[in-house]
This record gives structure tokens, C-alpha cells and sequence, in this order.
């Protein structure tokens, strides 16, 4: 998809906002009573090859790409701070997401992000994404969110949008398989 100049305006207006809910950095621990919970985590495959490729496709924002998404980012890797415009949908139905780096895992085994939800966002909440090196060889991915309607859209769509987070968290998974394997 491609990006516009107008998530490019959008994402400078951002730059100093703040997240729109209390919880920052949440999803490392304990979520949060009152908002909508995922966690899933799901094998990549195995090795140390399979965990450098999963990794780089994360954090370079291509697993989101890959997905469907398009992503105007003020720093082409996400990094602690980097604000981003994500953008899915079709034609005139195209939805946009701002978030936030909240932070960062950078271990020799563990690799990830967490980005929370700015104004104009649909909803409010964190979601984290973690590709992990088991002892045994395994690769595994983890998304862990927590999220509730941000937006009148949002509260209006109700379980349609458990539908769109579940759609979305299953395209991501895809999308880093793909990378993870190549």
C-alpha cells in the first residue's frame, strides 16, 4: 500500500503527543483490568537463522507491511520513541493508526517492541510483539495486547472489532512465518 504525504503531516504532528492510556509498558507484566486481552504465541520454526530473519523482519516494520498494512515511520526501524501512522483497508475504508515505540527488548534471544496508541487512533491500549530463541532451538512469536474503542467507530463496531484485532494478530503471524522462513 502505498503511503501518503497526508501520514507524513500527520506523523510530524505526532512527534510530541502522548499515548492515550495510563498503562505504559503494560504488556511487559501483568494487563490491565478493563480492557480486551490477547496473547498469542505461535512457532516460527528453529534455529538461530530462523530468529535473526523473524527478527529483522519485525523490527524493520516489514512483518506489518507484509501484512497489509502501509507504514510511515519516523525511523525506518522501531526504536524506543519512533512514532509510526499504520493504514489498513481498501479504497475510501482505509482506517489509520498512530502509535508510539514504548520500548524496545534487545537481547541476545529475545527481540521486540511495543507500540502504544496516540490520538486518532481507533483504540486505546499496547500491543507487543516478541520473537524469542528458546534453548531447545525453537523460534517463537508472541503478541501480547490490551486494548478498548477509542474512537465512536470503535465503540459502534463492538464485536466487529475483536473480529478486525483477531484478523489482524493472525495476518501478522503469517506475514512472519513468511519472513522468518525465507
Amino acid at each position: 500500500m502505498m503511503t501518503s504525504g497526508s501520514d507524513e503531516q500527520r506523523l510530524r504532528s505526532l512527534v510530541t503527543a502522548k499515548v492515550t492510556y495510563a498503562e505504559q509498558g503494560a504488556t511487559r507484566a501483568v494487563l490491565p483490568a478493563g480492557y480486551h486481552h490477547v496473547h498469542r504465541d505461535v512457532l516460527l520454526g528453529k534455529g538461530r537463522v530462523v530468529f535473526e530473519r523473524a527478527a529483522e523482519g519485525l523490527l524493520g516494520w516489514r512483518m506489518h507491511r507484509d501484512s497489509g498494512m502501509s507504514v510511515t515511520a519516523c525511523q525506518p526501524a522501531a526504536t524506543a520513541g519512533a512514532v509510526a501512522v499504520l493504514r489498513w483497508g481498501f479504497g475510501p475504508l482505509t482506517f489509520p493508526a498512530a502509535c508510539r515505540v514504548v520500548y524496545t527488548v534487545d537481547e541476545p534471544d529475545r527481540r521486540g517492541f511495543a507500540y502504544g496508541t496516540l490520538p486518532g487512533h481507533p483504540v486505546r491500549g499496547e500491543e507487543a510483539f516478541v520473537v524469542r530463541l528458546e534453548p531447545g532451538g525453537e523460534v517463537r512469536f508472541t503478541i501480547t495486547a490490551f486494548s478498548r474503542p477509542g474512537s465512536l467507530m470503535a465503540r459502534l463496531g463492538g464485536p466487529v472489532a475483536g473480529r478486525v484485532q483477531k484478523l489482524l494478530t493472525d495476518r501478522y503471524i503469517r506475514a512472519l512465518r513468511k519472513l522468518a522462513s525465507c
